[in-house]
């Protein structure tokens, strides 16, 4: 039976976090043309959803979290003469920009390598937890491809040496490697993962969401603009003239939880 984009990806969303699982786990979960676009119109419903505040990415299967693209299916183009998908062009918005412009806070759970595309893949989110057997790499220059989202995220994230030596060289870094130049967030045992992921997004969506909302887009859309320029560029709701934080203050001096209405 032919593989559907509704098989080849798993949402849920609970107490205000949305959970995206890779699901083609006998694939080492390799985006496939059909899981791109479902990651996509996931990603937007989850942007556009305000009763999620966060957002997890993770894959099924504890051999990777994602491999990269489907190169048994990059092949099938190239053997019948179809279009090649080149990154920013054609008709479909490119899957690691549509990550990565999702203006609420979003953890990549690394169950597995996460390679090429995956790699891209979890640097689109904001931040990466992963379990100890979890690598990162973009072994793009190896097979001919060229890391597009990669090489304008890497050096941004990590020292630009190291940036260059992955790009350069191919080869993956462990998990202790990524979490030292500052990749992953954390890195935790394979069977304590999705314990820890969960302990990091409820910490997350304990606190005000208008106030993440904030936070994610003016940190994604000032990323390179000038100080001056960014401090002047009130992007996102506005939580200083909002009712959460109101209630925030109120709930801190009479010593309670908040209620937050995302209002």
């Amino acid at each position: 039976m032919a593989e559907t984009e509704k098989d080849m990806l798993l949402i849920e969303t609970r107490e205000h976090v949305a959970y995206i699982t890779l699901n083609r786990p006998e694939r080492r979960n390799a985006l496939s043309l059909g899981l791109q676009s479902a990651l996509v119109q996931a990603f937007s419903d989850a942007g556009e959803n305000d009763d999620v505040w966060a957002i997890v990415l993770t894959g099924a299967g504890d051999r990777a979290f994602c491999a990269g693209g489907d190169l048994k299916e990059m092949d099938e183009i190239a053997r019948e003469k179809r279009r090649f998908p080149v990154p920013m062009t054609g008709l479909h918005r490119n899957v690691f920009e549509a990550v990565l412009e999702t203006y609420k806070p979003t953890i990549a759970s690394l169950n597995g390598p996460a390679i090429a595309g995956g790699c891209e893949l979890a640097l689109a989110c904001d931040m990466r937890i992963a379990a100890a057997h979890a690598t990162i790499g973009m072994p793009e220059v190896k097979i001919g491809m060229g890391a597009n989202f990669a090489s304008v995220l890497l050096p941004r994230l990590v020292p630009r040496a190291i940036a260059f030596q992955m790009l350069y060289t191919g080869e993956s870094l462990t998990a202790e490697e990524a979490a030292r130049h500052g990749l992953f967030n954390a890195v935790v045992a394979k069977e304590n993962l999705a314990v820890e992921t969960e302990r990091m997004v409820r910490e997350i969506v304990a606190n005000a969401p208008l106030t993440l909302r904030r936070y994610k887009e003016m940190a994604t859309k000032g990323w390179e603009l000038s100080v001056h320029a960014a401090l002047r560029l009130n992007a996102g709701p506005n939580p200083y003239l909002s009712e959460d934080r109101e209630e925030g203050i109120r709930a801190r001096l009479e010593r309670r939880p908040p209620r937050w209405k995302g209002r």
